[in-house]
């Protein structure tokens, strides 16, 4: 007889061969090296610590030239990659919108000084404790998030960002391009589904992100980068028979002033077990006050933004200290859709989950241990790495947990870890099938002829930001001509 756990269980395996056949087939160039390296960062046992140490993986079945000439000569189509990542989302929770999280990390190359076009990145420290920046090349990152707490998420698209890249416009085109491929995958439509919802730290700047994507079909929740920002009620109607220029905006509203607050549109009371009664307030239909800079530096006419402020307010934190300010954040969202007060504050505390993926990707799947000279390299260097962590987040529940003496069982309603996952992976392997080639026989090259050289590798300069100049006229002069 065949269990509901039987068929469950056959479900899942066909959605991790699906997707590997999928993936494959997006690799149009040393399809079958690209192909087993992927699999061997999956079905490792103990952390990528070298590129190199993983042509001796069982499933790699080639030389180490091989792998050097798969990251330097191979193909990814990207776009292809893109379907496949979005048909394997998992699925919304009843009713709720797909979340996603947008995010950026650094791939830090301090001392190589032969890889081209690396920049400044941010770093949240360095071993001297003074600077704040690494050599090194930037990826925005975009991946899907679930409700309630796990340590999974879905990424679908990370852009290594030029160090002239503007943050918005790269943010801007991924959310874009994540509305477009859901809708024609139809995964936004149905009655009663909400818009997607891309969450994003205060790194982000709300209005300008806001105005990027008003053309999409897309909710945006936004951490606000400080707590004294002021904002503007709707301007008052304008006075009949009253000549001139109509107010832009209307009265003050101070996020460091709670007398300047007037009546929340919306209020939530609620007592949890972590953060002890949480107060949610939010206020609909401000706007700041934009300037000619940033996103809006090109703009003849400042146009205005309009969301809704949250201000979130906790007993205290899950380690018992109470809270050192309180939490305000940007909502945006297309006409017509309601304002859910208890789910926006428990979907922000989600974004914190794409850190456990940053985390796992570059101390367990080698992310950053590749050492890759070109950014091309790196570029096909993350792909590998976005399917490898895909295809174990797809047999999450298809692996043994083989689980240390000294380590904790896991709890039973939760899936297993991904270091745990990994661990397990190989075993299951063989009853995945490759759909890669087995290689074929070969001698080793001649190498390079007696006595000749290849001369010193071309040295790049990390790349300062382009400072932008101000082209626009000043009030009241014409230019000449």
């Amino acid at each position: 007889m065949i269990s509901v756990q039987d068929d469950r269980q056959a479900v899942e395996f066909g959605a991790v061969t699906g997707f590997r056949d999928g993936f494959y087939r997006c690799l149009s160039a040393r399809a079958d090296a690209l192909f087993v390296l992927c699999d061997a960062v999956s079905c490792g046992e103990r952390p990528v610590t070298s590129l190199v140490e993983l042509s001796l993986s069982p499933v790699f079945r080639r030389g180490h030239g091989a792998l050097y000439d798969a990251l330097a000569a191979g193909e990814i189509d990207a776009a292809g990659v893109w379907d496949v990542l979005v048909d394997g989302l998992p699925a919304a929770a009843d009713e709720g919108p797909l979340l996603f999280t947008a995010d950026v990390t650094v791939c830090p190359r301090p001392d190589a000084e032969c890889s081209a076009d690396r920049g400044h990145c941010h770093t949240s420290c360095r071993c001297d404790g003074d600077r704040k920046t690494i050599p090194g090349w930037n990826y925005a990152w975009l991946a899907g998030i679930q409700w309630g707490r796990s340590s999974w998420v879905s990424p679908v698209d990370a852009v290594r960002m030029d160090p002239d890249d503007d943050l918005v416009a790269v943010t801007a085109a991924q959310i874009r391009e994540l509305a477009t491929r859901l809708r024609a995958a139809g995964r936004t439509g149905g009655a009663g589904r909400l818009p997607p919802m891309v969450v994003m730290d205060s790194g982000y700047p709300a209005t300008a992100m806001t105005d990027a994507v008003s053309d999409v079909d897309v909710q945006l929740l936004i951490r606000l980068d400080r707590d004294d920002r002021v904002f503007h009620r709707p301007p008052p109607p304008r006075v009949p028979g009253r000549t001139g220029r109509p107010p832009k905006y209307g009265a003050r509203f101070e996020c460091a002033s709670p007398t300047s607050w007037h009546t929340p549109d919306a209020t939530l009371t609620v007592d949890t077990d972590r953060y002890g009664r949480v107060e949610v307030h939010a206020w609909s239909g401000l706007s700041p006050k934009i300037q000619a800079r940033g996103w809006f530096a090109d703009r003849s006419e400042l146009p205005v933004v309009t969301g809704t402020v949250v201000h979130v307010r906790v007993e205290h934190l899950p380690d018992g200290r109470a809270p050192h300010k309180d939490l305000w954040l940007w909502w945006a969202a297309p006409e017509g859709v309601p304002l859910d007060l208890d789910m926006l504050w428990r979907v922000y505390l989600r974004r914190f989950d794409i850190e456990h993926f940053f985390r796992f990707a570059k101390s367990t799947l080698g992310w950053t241990a590749a050492k890759t000279r070109t950014p091309a390299q790196q570029d096909r260097w993350t792909w590998l790495t976005i399917a490898a962590y895909t295809q174990l987040r797809l047999a999450r529940n298809l692996t043994t947990d083989l689980r240390r003496p000294w380590e904790r069982r896991p709890e039973p309603d939760r899936p297993l870890s991904p270091h745990r996952v990994r661990r397990g992976f190989r075993h299951i392997h063989d009853r995945l099938g490759t759909p890669a080639r087995v290689p074929k026989p070969t001698r080793p090259g001649p190498g390079r002829p007696p006595g000749s050289r290849s001369g010193p590798a071309q040295r790049h300069p990390v790349r300062k930001k382009t400072e932008k100049t101000d082209t626009r006229q000043p009030a009241g002069k014409k230019q000449a001509g």
